[in-house]
């Protein structure tokens, strides 16, 4: 009923947007003719010139014909604009992951998921690997410079490096293992030498290469000044708000409350510089408003208050299709988007019971993963009859990696009540007091399923995973606290026995160590059991014999072998269940409305290299701002 109810009110909400406007064209698939078409290879020309332009008085007065509006990143205030920091909550300009998001603090190379290379940013040309593969050397291009109008040197790589160790920040700690130190040769040149193994070559090669592209260059300067206010006190250091922070990326911070974020455009930003863009950006401002939930997101992108939209939108199509709005996806039908990456549920080990494989795998066999794919997913998803379980997402790269035949029997589609209560009375995990729900050791089993607040196809998916809950004699209740409080529960061990038993998360999408790097993240122990974990294995599984296979693929060669340890693993997997994908997701959504705005990327727009479909802000996506026109100039 509350579902009709919403659907009715969203029609209506639309009713008075058509009364206003009513587009009765589709929207525009093409590039515009000044498109980012190839990745940049000329040499540095000269510094750019300051462009003056008057700014508004304050963020309620931005000119719209020079905004760019998002939703779907930002869900509370900004904590900080740290970039040594994990915990900012700053969605527009912190992010240091597969595509990071460069458009304040910038990467040495920008990875791209849809031909899944990296192409240089901060970087002057391809890097390379010696002879020994021990270690990688790059260059930073000439006309590279930051905020403060000093060149970006290959002293401020090193030293950012240096800072991660010195401190342990997370981005450290999570690649010291692999990389043994970064060093600057001369002003422009970069060595980064890899740990090595007993042959004598790099430890994870994949993990080597992937740090040029998933974090940032920090300026030296900066670093300083920010050792000196904090006392070389690691946890103040990377605590520190940074609001003076030094950048070389387009933008920067103009506003940010607990309504709005806003970003404004550098006009002495380097990228102008014929070695890369040759331009600036198209938008002075990139804005997001902080909307309730998906629901009130929804309503601003119908109506073009939002441009670009990372959030999940209900039954997407239907905005053009019935109601001719300049609305589109990168894909024109369904799923919409590209499938990367695995929402996943995951069970806290410290639940009573959940130690059990037979309670986890009963209820994950009970879920209905077709009404999750059709009503919370709105169909944006293949099934799992189309694209069976595994730890692989829907691409075919990925899909060739294991054997489907070897796990055939352990792939399960859902919804199978029969099979899941045959399972846990064969496990002697059955009701003895005859009030409808199952005890194990005399103990009812009772658990708390949950996703964040507002996160509505989140918490449709758990709804469903809970429902399942009734037909194996499982007692599953929901709750959704808000976005700041579930993280900062989930990222930090031990987690609470009880209120966090099956929650969601998110899994890797596409990037430079997938699938190996997904596959780490969900089950490697090296994560389990820790605090400010934001890599994943949330729930604390801990199995010796994945953990040897993830430690051995990167440096396999010999694809048949590959093969072998990408099927053992997806063996474990399903067997062991200590998580279970829900869905198969776009690595980001990405509905565009074109009624201020036209040129976004869309499948089969001729650009070249091809712009991923990330919202503009996320590793080679950021190409997409510079494609942009005015519908209305």
């Amino acid at each position: 009923m509350k579902r009709t109810i919403f659907a009715l009110s969203i029609l209506v909400v639309l009713s008075l947007v058509l009364s206003a406007c009513t587009p009765t064209q589709a929207p525009a698939t093409q590039a515009p003719t000044e498109a980012v078409t190839q990745a940049p290879t000329e040499a540095p020309t000269e510094a750019p010139t300051e462009v003056a332009t008057e700014a508004p008085v304050d963020a309620n007065s931005l000119p719209r014909n020079e905004t760019l509006y998002f939703n779907g990143q930002q869900w509370n205030a900004v904590v900080c604009w740290n970039p040594y920091s994990s915990n900012c909550n700053n969605a527009m300009a912190l992010a240091q992951q597969d595509n990071a998001r460069v458009p304040m603090f910038e990467t040495p190379y920008l990875y791209n998921m849809l031909d899944g290379k990296q192409y240089p940013l901060l970087a002057d040309g391809d890097y390379a690997w010696d002879e020994g593969m021990t270690q990688i050397t790059f260059k930073i291009k000439p006309a590279a410079h930051w905020s403060d109008g000093t060149p970006v040197t290959a002293e401020d790589v090193a030293y950012t490096w240096a800072s991660h160790i010195k401190y342990n920040t997370q981005f450290g700690a999570s690649n010291k293992d692999y990389i043994d130190t970064i060093e600057a040769v001369d002003p422009q040149t970069v060595v980064v030498k890899a740990k090595l193994g007993a042959d004598g070559k790099a430890v994870n090669p994949l993990l080597v290469q992937a740090y040029l592209s998933t974090n940032y260059v920090i300026q030296k300067a900066w670093t300083e000044t920010l050792e000196a206010r904090t006392g070389g006190d690691a946890a103040a250091f990377m605590a520190d708000v940074a609001e003076d922070v030094v950048y070389s990326g387009p933008y920067h911070k103009f506003f940010s409350d607990d309504q709005k974020v806003v970003l404004i455009r550098d006009d002495n930003y380097w990228g102008q510089d014929a070695s890369m863009f040759g331009k600036l950006p198209t938008p002075k401002y990139l804005a997001h408003v902080i909307y309730k939930d998906n629901a009130a997101g929804s309503v601003a992108l119908a109506q073009g208050e939002v441009d670009v939209s990372q959030q999940f939108n209900s039954n997407i199509q239907v905005l053009w299709l019935n109601y001719g709005l300049p609305i589109s996806t990168y894909l024109p039908e369904a799923p919409y988007g590209i499938g990367a990456s695995l929402p996943t549920a995951f069970f806290n080990k410290n639940s009573y019971g959940l130690d059990q494989v037979a309670v986890r795998k009963a209820i994950a066999m009970a879920v209905d993963f077709d009404t999750i794919i059709a009503n919370a997913m709105t169909n944006q998803s293949a099934t799992f009859t189309q694209v069976p379980r595994s730890l692989m997402n829907p691409t075919p790269g990925e899909q060739a990696l294991y054997d489907h035949d070897a796990v055939k029997d352990l792939q399960f589609a859902g919804k199978d009540i029969a099979g899941a209560n045959k399972l846990l009375d064969e496990a002697g995990i059955v009701d003895t007091d005859g009030d409808g729900w199952r005890e194990y050791n005399g103990q009812k089993l009772t658990y708390v399923a949950t996703c964040p607040n507002g996160w509505s196809d989140w918490q449709a998916a758990i709804e469903v995973v809970a429902a399942a809950g009734k037909g194996i004699g499982i007692d599953i209740t929901t709750n959704y606290p808000d976005w700041g409080v579930y993280q900062t529960v989930v990222t930090n061990w031990p987690l609470p026995e009880t209120g966090y038993d099956i929650f969601m998360m998110w899994s890797d999408g596409a990037g430079p160590t997938q699938p190996w790097g997904r596959i780490r993240h969900l089950i490697s122990s090296e994560f389990a059991e820790t605090t400010n974990n934001w890599n994943g294995n949330w729930g604390g599984y801990i199995n010796p014999e994945a953990d040897a296979l993830i430690q051995a693929i990167p440096t396999m060669t010999d694809e048949a072998e590959l093969k072998a340890a990408y099927t053992e693993l997806v063996k474990i997997y399903l067997t062991d269940i200590p998580s279970f994908t829900l869905m198969y997701r776009p690595q980001s959504f990405h509905a565009v409305n074109e009624s201020v705005w036209t040129g976004f990327p869309h499948e089969g727009d001729g650009t070249n290299p091809p712009v991923p479909p990330l919202d503009l802000t996320d590793g080679w996506s950021i190409a997409g701002l510079y494609n942009l026109v005015l519908v209305n100039p």
